[in-house]
């Protein structure tokens, strides 16, 4: 009996996706939930995993456009796994060739010849009973003239060394299905949405040193660390009780206003940028939010993330200070309105109560939706968040 491997259902709108790589090949004996394929969506990258036993006959290539529902191997459940009597304990061992005799076989004179000579026995076409090797058969064979390799001839020309190489100046790959959609997203997000960016700029020193001070209680508490990400996380979801106008998105001719906060945290994957969503950050702890990023992002970068874990966010933020970027304009996540760009700590001079001070700062960029967010709202809701890392203390009493 033969059960059919077939492309499951990843989501209502994803139809097709790209089998990039089978981690079997045809005639594998594989396992019960054994990983079988890797398949590459315009949402998401998912595995596929073998449902019984048996032996897999692949129908598709690798890099090959299926459909949901496709059948793209069979797996035979009455195949037995095979084993090599080469391995099995059971094996007998190989008779000797009469070519090859044993040792003790060995006369007393061919065993004083083969030291003095250095000439293996074994080596040596045997003349004797059942092939065994004589002492005449030892004294030819040392008398046998040696072949000598041949000298290159003084007078030849140098053969010409070897043309390098020349390494190609250009490469051509098809997108990925995922980095096709990523492209279309963002073109389609400035092509439809008033698109502005707003900054500010924000002191970290509290919340580096609140960080100082608990982290290692946090982390024998929580099995994780205190992040910066759950700071702002935090903060956002007070700027967008304070500002609701944020936490709204444009459908068509009508205003949807969102009453929840599901936040996405953009993660850089080898295969692009993912967001995951956080779901209600405002009735989460700093330790829930911590652990639910890292699952997220581990998820994402694994290819496991699944089309669920990337649907109803409402608000986006996204890191580029982790790979060193002082300030950038975010892109917008549509059809979300709204999105945080966090950038790198660096140390500058700033001026405090008519001092100037060394504080560690970092830039906040804000891009917005300007149909759906005034420059008021935008500015406002970034000077909230900026007061709520300044004075985490905010974020207890609601300030």
């Amino acid at each position: 009996m033969s059960l059919a491997v077939k492309i499951p259902n990843l989501g209502e709108s994803i139809t097709t996706g790209l089998l990039v790589k089978w981690h079997v090949a045809d005639g594998d004996i594989v396992q019960k939930d054994q990983p079988l394929y890797e398949l590459e969506t315009d949402k998401i990258t998912a595995e596929g995993t073998a449902e019984v036993s048996g032996k897999i006959a692949l129908k598709v290539t690798e890099g090959t456009e299926v459909k949901i529902g496709e059948t793209v191997a069979e797996i035979d459940e009455k195949a037995a796994s095979a084993s090599s009597p080469a391995t099995s304990t059971g094996a007998p061992a190989a008779a000797p060739t009469s070519a090859s005799p044993n040792k003790k076989d060995e006369s007393p004179a061919v065993r004083r010849l083969a030291a003095e000579s250095g000439i293996d026995p074994a080596s040596v076409t045997g003349t004797g009973k059942a092939g065994r090797v004589t002492k005449a058969d030892m004294l030819a064979a040392a008398s046998a003239p040696k072949a000598v390799a041949p000298q290159p001839s003084k007078s030849a020309a140098p053969a010409p060394a070897a043309r390098p190489v020349e390494k190609a100046k250009t490469s051509r790959k098809k997108l990925s299905s995922l980095r096709a959609r990523i492209a279309e997203r963002l073109v389609q997000a400035q092509h439809e949405a008033a698109m502005l960016t707003t900054f500010n700029e924000v002191d970290m020193s509290a919340v580096m040193a609140l960080r100082q001070k608990y982290q290692d209680s946090f982390v024998k508490k929580h099995g994780i660390k205190l992040g910066f990400m759950s700071f702002f996380a935090k903060a956002v979801v007070h700027a967008l009780q304070e500002v609701p106008a944020i936490n709204a998105r444009i459908e068509g001719d009508t205003l949807v206003e969102n009453h929840y906060y599901d936040l996405g945290v953009a993660v850089s994957t080898p295969k692009g940028l993912m967001v995951p969503v956080i779901r209600d950050c405002d009735s989460l702890g700093m330790a829930d939010i911590e652990q639910q990023i890292a699952a997220a992002a581990t998820k994402a970068r694994d290819g496991k993330i699944t089309l669920a874990d990337l649907e109803g966010g409402v608000f986006t933020i996204t890191n580029g200070g982790i790979f060193g970027s002082m300030l950038s304009t975010p892109i917008l996540n549509a059809p979300q309105s709204a999105i945080l760009g966090l950038h790198a700590i660096n140390e500058r001079p700033v001026a405090i109560d008519g001092q100037v001070v060394i504080r560690p700062m970092m830039y906040l960029a804000l891009s917005y939706d300007h149909r759906v967010v005034d420059g008021r709202e935008a500015v406002t809701f970034l000077v909230k968040v900026k007061q709520a890392i300044e004075d985490p203390a905010r974020l207890l009493i609601g300030a």
